[in-house]
């Protein structure tokens, strides 16, 4: 990556395949396109490329005739800020003419299309972000992003103070990107610009605050951050509540010795849920999915019972009435706030227990138990699950004596 002109000519995904197609009608007669952004950075860190931008000099309309004579399908995301999405080989790829701001306040920012990649780039959020390469592989750096990638910094255009007024959400995003793509400590001037405005925090939209926050939870470095951000007062604005660092490091350590994918919904449960209350808090303040929702409710439920001195019979019970992720979830909560280190082995066989046996479905049906006598209606329910519940006390038995001799008792007790 050192050197004044970085190449990234051999790189697969922009020599061939639909970027090259996509460039290659963009960039020529009198217009230029480049890839920008995100794509940039990680391929000069060698890390994987997900999402490719394009940023070009052609106007929207231009855009959109090019990619009819090349018969691509032209979608007008965004068109009036200049963004077209181009779908080449089903891949759906956005393409943006080039801005400058002229004029900003808050989120909004009156845009004027431009032809200067300088101007382009001086109005993003990061400098390692605001990186393009041209089709011939050759990267161009108007703001020091190659200086900060070399040095694992993530730093704002500009005046971090400026950037961040125009829209608060970039104080999560420069936590996001440093937990991910950081080094050491939070570049001083930024750190301090992101505790001088976290009031603004307030003004976001909680379904922008999820996002970010999901994601940050996520990344590379996400327990060394999000220490600092506790240290500096954020946390607690975002979650509204106490934040459980010992607990929430713990977790992440457990999800590396299981060999574990980071998992967002679980390392916030680990941080920010004790009880149930603490659940219900995260569901408005983040607008959490009803599935992220009922997870955490289902960690908040008696975590603190779970012990690895389980029995296999309990452990067979607990994973019958929850299920297997609910099961995942709530030990490795439960052993997150123990004094157990991520690699204590008594833990680790409890988490794989569902490796070792799978839940059975339940033997006794209603049809049984009306045979013996049991009408429908309340009764009937009642003894369903009265059934069920002795089939589990008796350890999931398999024997038809055994389940005949459960029915037959409870029929007993319910029919009319």
């Amino acid at each position: 990556m050192s050197g004044s002109r970085p190449h990234l000519g051999a790189a697969a995904w922009l020599a061939a395949g639909p970027v090259r197609d996509i460039l290659g009608i963009l960039d020529c007669d009198g217009e230029e396109a480049r890839v920008v952004g995100g794509a940039v950075r990680n391929a000069l860190l060698g890390e994987p490329v997900h999402e490719i931008d394009i940023a070009t000099t052609a106007l929207p309309e231009e855009i959109l005739r090019r990619a009819e004579r090349a018969q691509l399908r032209a979608v007008p995301t965004g068109i009036d800020h200049g963004t077209v999405t181009l779908l080449a080989d089903g891949v759906p790829f956005e393409v943006t003419t080039l801005r400058e701001d002229v004029e900003t306040y808050g989120r909004k920012a009156k845009v004027a299309f431009g032809r200067d990649w300088r101007r382009d780039a001086e109005r993003r959020d990061f400098t390692i972000n605001a990186l393009s390469v041209s089709r011939d592989g050759v990267v161009h750096d108007y703001v020091g992003g190659l200086a900060d990638l070399d040095q694992r910094r993530v730093r704002f255009i500009g005046d971090a103070a400026a950037r961040i007024a125009e829209d608060y959400l970039r104080i999560l995003r420069f936590f996001r990107f440093h937990a991910a793509y950081g080094v050491g400590q939070p570049d001083a001037a930024a750190l301090h610009a992101c505790i001088a405005a976290r009031a603004g925090l307030t003004s976001l939209s909680r379904e922008r605050v999820r996002m970010e926050v999901l994601k940050l939870l996520v990344a590379r470095r996400a327990a060394d951050v999000v220490c600092v951000m506790s240290d500096a007062g954020l946390m607690s604005m975002i979650h509204g509540g106490v934040s459980y660092l010992v607990a929430f490091e713990k977790m992440v350590a457990i999800e590396v010795a299981l060999g574990e994918r980071p998992d967002a919904v679980r390392r916030l449960g680990a941080l920010a849920v004790v009880i149930e209350e603490d659940a219900e808090r995260l569901f408005e303040r983040l607008r959490l999915s009803n599935a992220e929702h009922g997870r955490l409710q289902s960690m908040a439920d008696a975590w603190w019972r779970i012990a690895p001195s389980f029995s296999a019979q309990q452990a067979r019970a607990f994973l019958y009435r929850v299920g297997g992720s609910g099961f995942a979830d709530r030990v490795l909560l439960a052993w997150s706030h123990s004094s157990a280190p991520a690699e204590d082995a008594r833990w680790r066989a409890l988490a794989a227990f569902p490796t070792r046996w799978t839940p059975p479905s339940c033997p006794v049906s209603a049809s049984d138990l009306m045979a013996r006598g049991v009408l429908k209606g309340p009764s009937l329910g009642a003894a369903l699950r009265e059934a069920e519940a002795a089939w589990i006390a008796a350890d999931f038995p398999t024997d038809q004596g055994a389940i005949a001799a459960i029915i037959a008792r409870v029929a007993a007790e319910h029919r009319a």
